[in-house]
């Protein structure tokens, strides 16, 4: 069983801002794949479903980004599934707008909700696909939790369609043919 897990920061104000590309690319993913995020668990929204022959739990935390980790954790402890066997979802402002970076490991970047995971999880090691969101011009907070620009929202957009793929692929093939496929590419 694997946990596939999208960052964000729950409530209406939040929607579609950077900082909730993991929301929308679970939501995405979850539409496809014709998975129902109806249950309220884990100190979050979650559904189980399919993705090729691996059962997953698809996991929307809604803890807040920065305590992301507590409700990830719930969800694994509960499952029992190991890191390895889950895949988080997030914003990278080291990216620009469209591309995408997966990785089997590392560190939380300065990402405050990856943070918390690593945290709570103890570890480090699992992986990870990253949405580029671009640079901020100024102030962090304001541009994490602003909008899109018209054409940074196409790219990213675009990038987010794949995520069925990106996940078939890592679930399939591992993260590395993932990796190789989907890593730096304006998709």
């Amino acid at each position: 069983m694997h946990l596939i897990v999208g960052l964000g920061n729950p409530g209406r104000e939040y929607e579609k801002t950077r900082h909730n590309v993991g929301f929308i690319a679970l939501d995405y993913l979850a539409e496809k794949l014709d998975i129902k995020m109806s249950k309220i668990k884990f100190k979050g929204i979650c559904g189980e479903g399919f993705i090729g022959n691996e059962k997953c739990v698809l996991l929307k935390p809604q803890t807040f980004m920065n305590l992301s980790g507590q409700s990830v954790r719930e969800a694994a402890e509960f499952y029992k599934i190991e890191p390895q066997n889950i895949i988080v979802i997030y914003d990278d402002i080291n990216l620009e707008p469209g591309k995408v970076r997966i990785r089997p490991d590392g560190s939380a970047g300065g990402h405050n909700g990856m943070k918390n995971i690593i945290y709570l999880l103890n570890t480090d090691s699992f992986p990870r696909v990253r949405f580029g969101v671009g640079a901020p011009q100024h102030d962090l907070v304001d541009h994490v939790l602003g909008h899109f620009s018209d054409e940074d929202g196409v790219h990213v957009t675009s990038a987010i369609k794949r995520i069925d793929d990106i996940v078939s692929v890592m679930l399939k093939n591992g993260t590395a043919e993932a990796m190789s496929r989907f890593n730096n590419k304006v998709l």
